[in-house]
């Protein structure tokens, strides 16, 4: 059935401002690695990016309360008026990234106003997502609401897609010295157009009939939160939604796009060029795979596209970031066959850490065995030979002889083996992701639907899957094993499978108009 124009229309606004929203967010996301730099202090590299990452968490850490704030303002007042209000905080506070000062221009003042920002930003998403999956899916028809929706989860790759496209273009028209220095700004300052033109469009939106009628009615909740999470039969659907679909839904989100492009720069060492590049490629060919899977949705049910996604996901993890390390530095990939390191002490001191810390930053796989010594010992095994020394720099010599690269080279790079295996970790969000917005808002009634599914949904991303790239980057520089960040997307996932699979019952065919 073809989307007549009126839902056409609805589709595309609220798409078009929930695309810039996510441009808005991901900006951060993808120059995390720049921003370890620019505002904290220098001296530990590792320290400081880890730190990026960590204020990159903290404006998921707020989405959860972001939800429970509009999603009160947007169950009492009204869907239209609330996503309106998410969309000014959230460009603007993303503007005033651009102005921010640097650490060495104001001191420890300039990561205190990043993280402030990253909050209002963190709260700002945490309204946006649930009014605009909401407004759509009770404008849409009961046969169509999978497909309908599917268009809004494509918002996020493409938000992302975008800020790739804008970064990249800034990064090859200026010199890396520049875009260091000044040219990182403009990413955030294109924000202000991307703001405009989105309030522009949502100011034609009119509200949704489905809430108005229950409002004319005088049906809507007094107090969405009390009726959300204080009666016992919604509480479950809400813990329900979070660990049998959100949750795992969040971390196959994560890896699949953010986590997949870490790797690529910061432990495959491919440069920013050709890791964008591939990464932009696999979200052109796998986006669509959203509404293909919201439509599948429609004829066979939210609850097992979802569930297959989790379950395939955390089967295939660690032989594609495998395949990814194969494909994409061929020259790592032997080295660690031929000649693996391995540190074994009695004790881990400051010696210690600081190889690991060296290893860790390289990107290269190592193992870490504690070994009983009656003295303090501290052996590197690189293949068959052994290093009884923590300098660093007898140790870069022992790595380079045997053939352990300082970066991926572009000329061994097998560009179709990984997009290949980039496309397959985007296919396996649109499974996860393309039919969740119709999962959850038919999961509630009406009159509390956008607290009670923005609450789980900001949960499960902003906390299962928004803290993943730091909880994973870690698990790698804490255990050596460059694959061991993967365990912890595999285990939430296979959680939300037995959960979802146990616990939650198919929605597809369930009515909005519920109160």
């Amino acid at each position: 059935m073809a989307i007549k124009k009126a839902e056409k229309n609805i589709i595309v606004a609220s798409s078009l401002g929930t695309v810039f929203e996510w441009y808005d967010f991901y900006l951060y996301g993808t120059l995390a690695v720049f921003f370890g730099t620019l505002f904290f202090p220098k001296g530990n590299d590792t320290a400081a990016f880890l730190a990026s990452l960590a204020t990159f968490g903290a404006g998921f850490a707020v989405r959860p309360f972001g939800a429970l704030l509009f999603g009160r303002i947007g169950d009492i007042v009204g869907r239209k008026y609330t996503f309106l209000i998410t969309i000014i905080v959230m460009g603007s506070s993303t503007a005033l990234v651009g102005f921010l000062p640097t650490y060495e221009q104001i001191g420890i003042f300039a990561p205190i106003l990043l993280t402030l920002l990253r909050l209002t930003q963190g709260l700002a998403l945490g309204g946006e997502y649930g009014g605009a999956a909401t407004y759509v899916a009770e404008h849409a028809p009961h046969e169509k609401r999978g497909l309908h929706t599917s268009w809004i989860q494509t918002t996020a790759t493409l938000g992302f897609f975008l800020s790739l496209l804008v970064i990249l273009a800034c990064r090859l028209s200026l010199s890396e010295a520049d875009f260091k220095s000044w040219g990182w700004r403009i990413p955030f300052l294109v924000s202000i157009v991307l703001l405009i033109v989105s309030v522009y469009i949502r100011l034609k939106l009119n509200e949704s009939p489905i809430f108005l009628k229950m409002k004319q009615m005088g049906k809507t909740s007094k107090s969405p939160l009390r009726d959300s999470f204080l009666k016992k039969n919604n509480l479950k659907l809400v813990l329900l939604a979070l660990f049998g679909a959100t949750a795992g839904q969040g971390v196959v989100w994560y890896t699949g796009q953010f986590y997949a492009l870490y790797f690529l720069q910061n432990t495959l060492k491919i440069d920013f060029q050709n890791s964008y590049i591939m990464i932009a490629i696999s979200l052109i060919i796998a986006t669509p795979f959203f509404v293909f899977f919201g439509k599948i949705s429609d004829k066979i049910g939210r609850k097992k596209v979802i569930l297959a996604g989790c379950l395939i996901a955390a089967i295939a993890y660690i032989p594609i970031f495998k395949g990814l390390t194969y494909f994409g530095n061929p020259a790592l990939s032997h080295a660690m066959e031929i000649a693996p390191i391995s540190i074994e002490t009695n004790k881990c001191n400051s010696d210690c850490a600081q190889l690991k810390e060296a290893l860790s930053k390289k990107g290269y796989h190592f193992k870490f065995n504690v070994v009983e010594s009656a003295t303090d010992s501290l052996v590197v095994k690189i293949g068959s030979e052994e290093l009884k020394t923590t300098d660093i720099a007898a140790l870069d010599d022992a790595l380079k002889k045997v053939g352990y690269p300082a970066s991926a080279n572009p000329a061994e790079i097998n560009y179709v083996g990984v997009v290949i295996l980039l496309i397959i970790l985007v296919i396996f969000v649109t499974m996860v992701y393309g039919p969740i917005a119709a999962f959850l808002v038919e999961l509630f009634p009406t009159r509390i639907r956008y607290t009670s599914m923005s609450f789980p949904y900001h949960i499960g991303n902003g906390w299962f899957g928004g803290f993943l790239p730091l909880i994973a980057a870690s698990v790698v520089i804490y255990t050596g094993n460059i694959y061991a960040g993967l365990f912890y997307p595999i285990g939430v996932a296979l959680m939300t499978f037995i959960i979802g699979g146990l616990f939650i019952k198919e929605t597809k065919d369930n009515r909005l108009d519920n109160d």
